[in-house]
């Protein structure tokens, strides 16, 4: 399993456990206000290649932590792009601990497989915006379907789980909004999430503006009506 990165601690990335996350390279979409683009971009990759976290490392470091952390937190990059993590995932299992999956939702087989296999604990998928509008945003990789398809497993599965959209005022209209809350209309929890301008995979994004506190607050009240529960983050 490549591994290109560990945050060792964290209280806010996995609710109610203490947790580490483990970090996936590689991603298939190419969202511009990407955080994260050392981790997706091939030739960013290339200069952290020599800093990758060997699999063995990593499960001493959970073998030490046991005591300490209750679960693990996978996320990237895109996790579901990596052949073995089925496997990966089954060795976490079997050391006791808890799995969060993070994921964009483009391979519903991946998904489907680690539910089938119990690997999998909470589900956090990112929606990012109406059906017809995902590949303007995220590049030509996109299956629409797909994204429709792993919703339907994740809000029909018995694990816990979240969606999670990170909201720009030039990219996500009213309309937009609308179309994305049916699209997961039922769900039990959908969190908007503040967008950060700073380190975004395309310069451009840069100039891009976030919604304000109470926008978001304004947009949370009048889907509240769609999802059992829908929250600011």
């Amino acid at each position: 399993m490549l591994i290109s990165g560990i945050q060792p601690f964290t209280l806010l990335d996995y609710p109610n456990k203490t947790s580490c996350i483990v970090f996936v390279p590689g991603c298939n979409f190419r969202c511009g206000y990407c955080h994260n683009p050392e981790f997706v971009l091939p030739e960013r990759l290339k200069l952290l290649q020599k800093d990758f976290i060997n699999e063995d490392a990593l499960f001493n470091f959970l073998l030490q932590r046991r005591e300490l952390l209750d679960g693990v937190v996978i996320s990237g990059g895109e996790p579901t792009l990596a052949p073995d993590l089925i496997p990966f995932m089954q060795k976490i299992r079997r050391l006791g601990f808890s799995i969060k999956l993070d994921t964009n939702g483009n391979r519903p087989e991946i998904i489907s497989k680690a539910l089938e296999e119990r690997v999998v604990d909470y589900i956090a998928m990112d929606v990012k915006a109406s059906l017809e509008g995902y590949r303007d945003l995220v590049g030509p990789l996109i299956r629409p379907d797909n994204i429709q398809k792993s919703i339907e497993l994740i809000k029909n599965s018995s694990v816990h789980y979240e969606f999670r959209s990170t909201l720009l005022k030039e990219v996500h209209s009213a309309i937009m909004l609308e179309k994305m809350a049916n699209l997961i209309k039922g769900a039990r929890h959908w969190f908007l999430q503040k967008f950060r301008p700073e380190n975004t995979l395309s310069p451009l994004f840069a100039n891009y503006n976030s919604f304000s506190d109470q926008e978001l607050a304004d947009i949370a009240e009048h889907f509240r009506d769609r999802v059992n529960r829908i929250s600011i983050r």
